[in-house]
């Protein structure tokens, strides 16, 4: 089978976000530091930064307000300041839809009228958030949907935070002030799965991360939160070091010569040089294992001889393998593997002494699965002939 080529990336440079000139601040994504330093250019004294600082925090995290109005424990000319100077914005949503599994895909609007696509996953002991870092993807994986929609921009920090909250509007989570304490969390998990290259988005994916895992709001523990990427070499180290989230890698193939066309970064940081990185990983141990995200694609990486090659490889690093059925969209130059084939393969990896889980496809119906999202103007905007050219077919 000829598999399709493509180029490495579309963009390797982070495309700067233009904020309108002289609008009101969204204070929604900005760090601790940021906040105080914003309230403090506002006019707030110096020497009460640090208090205004964790008593908006609480309101905006913990309780979810968006109106200054009622942020009773400020004086009402402060909160007039706040309303004149600040807004606490969050995207918008366009479209809902609900799977029959119960899976939610949001189509989400932010700044420029841009979209992004968000999948809340309910699960039995737990509730998984799948958030987009850019618009579009700066990368060119050859079975992804996302994959094919250029990449528009990076998500700015309170975009990404913002997606966190507009789901926790949908599920009705903010607590009541007054009501019992209620511990159990329906968004418990963060997932940067979304449409994006997390890394290739470093420092807003960390500030946003930060405000995500603060224990005065919205307070997930950094366990609980997920980044995949496709193997950002250079930003690797970097992840554990300022973000300390669990990590997950899109590895999908167990030849350079395979993964090259189904994930044309690798042509810029190869197998070897990738794993090598991932021993070294400063957060490695068998509590905190990294995840490798394999997607089964027929006769492409699916045999035998790729799962062996595949645990050989990894042998040394506390692992989990997810195998991901292919979630076919409309034009997708693969198909899935067999389901007695995935078998097989999880079966080699299983015995070898690795945990291999093969993932349920969720919301397929509403394309919310994995490697499906991308905005819905973009999904109608293309034929099947420009994605199978694109795709190098």
């Amino acid at each position: 089978m000829n598999t399709p080529s493509a180029p490495i990336t579309q963009d390797v440079h982070t495309i700067p976000r233009k904020l309108p000139e002289g609008g009101k601040v969204n204070l929604v994504g900005l760090t601790r530091e940021q906040l105080r330093d914003a309230l403090i250019e506002a006019g707030t004294p110096e020497k009460q930064a640090k208090m205004r600082v964790g008593q908006i925090w609480q309101w905006v995290y913990h309780w979810g307000v968006r109106d200054f109005a009622q942020m009773t424990n400020l004086a009402k000319d402060y909160r007039a300041l706040l309303d004149e100077k600040f807004e606490i914005s969050v995207p918008e949503v366009v479209t809902k839809q609900v799977s029959m599994d119960g899976t939610r895909k949001y189509l989400l609007r932010i700044a420029g009228g841009h979209e992004v696509e968000v999948v809340y996953i309910p699960e039995e002991n737990r509730g998984t958030l799948c958030i987009s870092s850019q618009v579009g993807c700066t990368l060119t994986c050859s079975f992804c949907h996302t994959g094919t929609q250029k990449l528009v921009r990076n998500l700015t920090a309170g975009e990404i935070v913002g997606q966190v909250m507009v789901a926790r509007d949908d599920l009705d989570e903010w607590p009541q002030p007054g009501a019992p304490k209620d511990e159990t969390r329906l968004v418990s998990n963060v997932v940067l799965m979304g449409m994006g290259e997390p890394l290739y988005n470093f420092d807003n994916v960390r500030d946003a991360m930060k405000v995500v895992m603060d224990g005065e709001g919205i307070s997930l523990s950094r366990r609980r939160i997920t980044l995949s990427t496709s193997g950002i070499v250079p930003e690797i180290a970097k992840t554990a070091e300022e973000i300390g989230c669990l990590l997950a890698i899109s590895f999908h193939a167990t030849t350079d010569e395979v993964r090259d066309r189904l994930v044309p970064v690798n042509k810029k940081w190869n197998i070897e040089t990738l794993l090598n990185t991932l021993r070294d990983y400063p957060r490695l141990s068998n509590s905190e294992r990294i995840t490798f995200e394999y997607v089964m694609l027929k006769d492409v990486n699916d045999s035998d001889a790729d799962a062996k090659r595949l645990v050989k490889l990894i042998r040394g690093i506390p692992a989990k393998i997810n195998l991901i059925p292919f979630n076919e969209w409309p034009g997708a130059p693969y198909q899935r593997s067999d389901w007695e084939r995935i078998e097989a393969f999880a079966d080699i990896i299983y015995k070898a002494g690795y945990a291999s889980p093969i993932r349920t496809p969720r919301g397929e119906d509403i394309m919310a699965a994995c490697g499906q999202l991308k905005s819905a103007t973009e999904r109608a905007r293309k034929s099947k002939a420009q994605i199978a050219s694109e795709a190098g077919l």
